[in-house]
This record gives C-alpha cells, structure tokens and sequence, in this order.
C-alpha cells in the first residue's frame, strides 16, 4: 500500500449520486456527487471529493470534517449564528455538534476528511 494518495481532480471515475433525505430538504433539489479516495479499514475516516447542485437542506454534524472548497459558493447557516458565507478557496473545519442549513448557492465542489467521533 502507498503511504501517498495524490487526489488526481481529473481522474476520478464514476461519482456516487445522493440526495438529502426528503425530511431534511430545505430548498431545490440538490443532487450530491461523491468520490471517496480514502476509508480506513476501522471506518472511522473518509477522504474525497463532494459536490452539490443549488439547493437547501437540515445538517447535524457527529463528526468532524475538514472542507477545502474547490468551485462554488455556499452559504452555512448554523442555529443561533450569523451565516458564513463560503466561495472557491476557503478551507474550514465543521465541528460534532454542528446543527443548521448548508445552502449551496453555486454549484459547490470541495475536498473533505471526515473524522468520525
């Protein structure tokens, strides 16, 4: 096993396509596409690349990610806080505990390592 894994953009295969489950959906209706590169044999951490067409939905965080958005604009709206505007170039780190609405604007492309807790 390399200790390498080069996140190659313009080889990624075929995406994984989701939706936000029915109860959660906000607004629209996003299709997410995921690569996962990354999955430690316990499961407990994934590595990849998302995406999200426009579109709203109910978010709940028991993990803990870090995203580096690539392309697009997102709009995180967590309970009690100002919305955080989030564009192309802006990395951040969701915390377990993390309760809100991710509003994808533009269609959102990030890189992401999630840390199940």
């Amino acid at each position: 096993m390399p200790f390498l894994l080069p996140f190659d953009l313009a080889a990624l295969g075929a995406p994984e396509e989701t939706a936000p489950q029915p109860e959660r959906l906000v607004a629209g209706n996003p299709l997410h596409r995921t690569w996962n590169l990354e999955t430690l044999p316990d499961g407990a951490l994934f590595a990849g690349v998302w995406e999200s067409t426009p579109g709203a939905w109910r978010v709940d965080y028991e993990e803990w990610e870090f995203c580096s958005l690539l392309a697009g604009v997102s709009i995180l709206h967590e309970d009690g806080k100002e919305p955080v505007r989030l564009a192309a170039g802006d990395s951040f780190v969701l915390r377990p505990g993390f309760k809100g609405v991710w509003e994808v604007v533009e269609t959102t492309r990030k890189l992401y390592v999630i840390r199940l807790i």
